[in-house]
């Protein structure tokens, strides 16, 4: 994880009552650690702790079924190296999970301009696109931030007209936009509610299921977030225990 220098929710409420434990059991239950306020995982902390950051709400860019019982918020930077890894990581879990419609995942702004400078205009861009191209566009637009960099490249901020048009915008609407600065308070509003929420790098997901919210620090494997996906499903269907145990 990259450090920072320092509602109402629409989601169709979950026929079943459900304890933070369920979340807890998910990542007892997927092996990668044992039973703790937080679990170790690839030098990564992996906190049961219930998290602060608002519910989702209709404002929201959301990939997958907005109704999904288990939704992944991440506060991301389109700069940060790890943020790219973990890019990856949840285009590969939505590509199996999404059609299910059992998991939705939704990306929030937290660009650190200390350490990357062109961070707070990508968001900027992005939102912006949003507004124009609709939800598609804006995770379009996303995904190619992310993968036409190298891990450790900052995106090249001159490509980002011609990443907001393959998304769907048109290309003096969003450049109007972007220079007009019109989404800038809301990137900074977004920045703030992350600070206010104790994040202290990125990428920063919380697991939410019901009311209830666990914290997923840094870029943790695939495999990992899958195995905690896997779990949630199980518990939420009846099929895995609830307390962490075997069958």
């Amino acid at each position: 994880m990259e450090p920072t220098p320092q509602n109402a929710s629409p989601l169709t409420p979950i026929a079943i009552i459900i304890g933070f434990g369920l979340i807890a059991a998910a990542i007892y239950g997927s092996g990668i650690g044992t039973r703790s306020p937080s679990v170790n995982v690839g030098g990564q902390q992996i906190a049961t702790t219930e998290s602060t950051i608002k519910g989702v709400t209709d404002k929201d860019y959301i990939r997958g079924n907005p109704n999904a019982p288990i939704v992944i918020v991440e506060y991301s930077d389109y700069d940060c190296p790890f943020c790219k890894v973990f890019h990856e990581t949840m285009r590969q879990l939505m590509d199996e999970f999404a059609l299910t419609g059992q998991v939705a995942w939704v990306y929030r702004q937290l660009p650190v301009a200390q350490l990357h400078p062109n961070a707070p205009k990508i968001s900027e861009a992005a939102l912006c696109v949003g507004k124009l191209a609709g939800n598609d566009g804006f995770w379009e637009f996303s995904d190619l931030v992310f993968s036409e960099r190298g891990v450790n490249e900052p995106t090249n901020i001159t490509r980002l007209s011609e990443f907001a048009t393959r998304a769907g915008a048109e290309k003096a609407t969003f450049e109007q936009c972007l220079s007009s600065g019109e989404m800038k308070d809301e990137v900074e509003t977004s920045v703030a509610e992350g600070f206010a929420a104790g994040i202290e790098g990125t990428p920063h997901s919380v697991i939410m299921v019901g009311n209830q919210q666990a914290v997923i620090e840094g870029a943790q494997p695939y495999d990992a977030v899958r195995q905690i996906v896997e779990n949630l499903i199980g518990q939420l269907e009846g099929t895995v225990p609830t307390d962490g145990s075997g069958t």
